[in-house]
């Protein structure tokens, strides 16, 4: 199923955790429609970044999948509204957040995970928050 122009149901979904350990990632209805919404707003990301290809590592994480990878209880992969990405095509994960922060697309946060990757979130709450993780705990903005 196509979720947006350059978006599939099928990397929404993708785990190869779930897959190892023979774990369902099925959405339910309510949580197929804020994939679907991430998707829209994942295309304005792609705007951002030149439309340069997306190469997503994890988007929707059914509970016991998210348990499984150590995700926080409370995490928007659950409910689908969350995605891990990189696009080197763009530049670095530092180019990328700063791009997306000085954007106008609304989110709810944006992380620089430890180089490696962008998580970002559009659930309903849409604060604006921007963090980074390099070692324990999440610190407020952008590392220098």
């Amino acid at each position: 199923m196509q979720l947006s122009d350059n978006f599939k149901l099928q990397e929404a979904l993708k785990s190869s955790t779930a897959d190892r350990l023979g774990i369902s990632n099925t959405p339910n209805a309510k949580q197929l429609i804020a994939i679907k919404h991430t998707a829209t707003q994942m295309e304005k990301v792609r705007k951002v970044l030149k439309n340069k290809p997306i190469s997503i590592s994890s988007w929707f994480r059914a509970t016991a999948v998210n348990k499984a990878v150590g995700g926080v209880s409370n995490s928007d992969h659950i409910s689908g509204y969350a995605v891990d990405f990189k696009c080197p095509g763009f530049g670095s994960i530092t180019d990328i957040c700063k791009a997306l922060v000085a954007s106008d697309i609304k989110f709810d946060q944006l992380i620089w995970e430890y180089g490696r990757w962008v998580h970002i979130s559009f659930s309903p709450s849409m604060r604006q928050q921007v963090l980074y993780i390099k070692g324990r705990g999440y610190q407020q903005g952008l590392p220098r």
